[in-house]
């Protein structure tokens, strides 16, 4: 191990605050600066910002555990898809393009970046705001938090959710991002599910499909010898505990920022970072 990538460790306090604070998986900011800042190939810089990430959502998915807001049947239900997508993710990127793999990334965030400067349609907006609680009777399920509140909900269509949620993970496997965004399109704006129950479902489901996905990344990258882990060691080495702390700033972030200026902020970055991934890659 060596102090090469010091820097990381601020760095790293600085965008897990952000990405908590946001919502935003880690390794959608982490692969684009490992790419672009750290000149790695995109193998290395994906498996390494996907384990930054499985670090990152670990603990949110050890609050949410304790709070009891996981529903675990629509978990596995959603991983039953991502899982084995993931796994075919991590297969092509070994063999896609390295160029390619940029443009697929810089088109995700673009992508991303969309999705947060749009203005919010209100419709929508206010059906989620107003959205009370099924009546027990009628609904499909009913979880009980650690704080005795009764939330009850139906989950809409099951196979369009592995589809989607699917897609999700394959982009997860080949680029590191995708799957939170599609998880959260599914449970709130498809089925209507709670809010505090889909993001804590989400959470959980990113963390496991990032998990897999990050070993078979290393997996791939220890093929090459040991020169691509030791570079992987080195820099998880102050990133890790980077992230572990601005996991832990991210949501004093939240309180003193508005939605609405976050949301910007994070689509401007997202919009630039993806331009100069695509203008890379058209270099080459």
């Amino acid at each position: 191990m060596s102090l090469e990538f010091w820097y990381m460790l601020p760095v790293g306090i600085l965008i897990a605050t952000v990405a908590m604070a946001s919502g935003v998986g880690g390794a959608t900011f982490f692969s684009p600066l490992f790419i672009l800042g750290l000149g790695l190939s995109p193998d290395l810089a994906i498996g390494s910002g996907l384990i930054v990430e499985v670090f990152g959502f670990g603990s949110g998915v050890y609050a949410y555990v304790r709070r009891k807001l996981i529903d675990y049947r629509v978990g596995g239900m959603l991983l039953s898809a991502t899982v084995p997508a993931a796994i075919i993710g991590v297969v092509v990127a070994h063999y896609a393009n390295a160029d390619i793999l940029k443009i697929i990334l810089g088109m995700g965030l673009f992508a991303v970046a969309v999705s947060f400067l749009r203005a919010p349609d209100e419709e929508v907006q206010e059906t989620l705001e107003e959205m009370a609680n099924e009546d027990p009777d009628s609904a499909e399920t009913c979880l009980v938090t650690a704080e005795g509140e009764e939330i009850c909900y139906t989950v809409c269509n099951t196979t369009e959710g592995r589809l989607i949620s699917g897609i999700g993970g394959l982009f997860v496997g080949m680029v590191s991002s995708g799957l939170g965004e599609l998880n959260g399109y599914f449970l709130l704006q498809r089925c209507r599910v709670p809010s505090s129950v889909a993001v804590a479902t989400s959470v959980f489901v990113v963390a496991i499909t990032a998990l897999i996905a990050s070993v078979g990344h290393v997996y791939q990258v220890a093929q090459g010898g040991l020169t691509g882990l030791s570079t992987m060691g080195n820099l998880l080495l102050f990133t890790v505990p980077g992230v572990v702390i601005g996991a832990q700033l991210g949501p004093e972030l939240a309180k003193r920022v508005s939605d609405r200026a976050m949301e910007i902020g994070i689509g401007g970055l997202f919009t630039i970072t993806a331009s100069l991934l695509l203008f890379e890659a058209g270099l080459h």
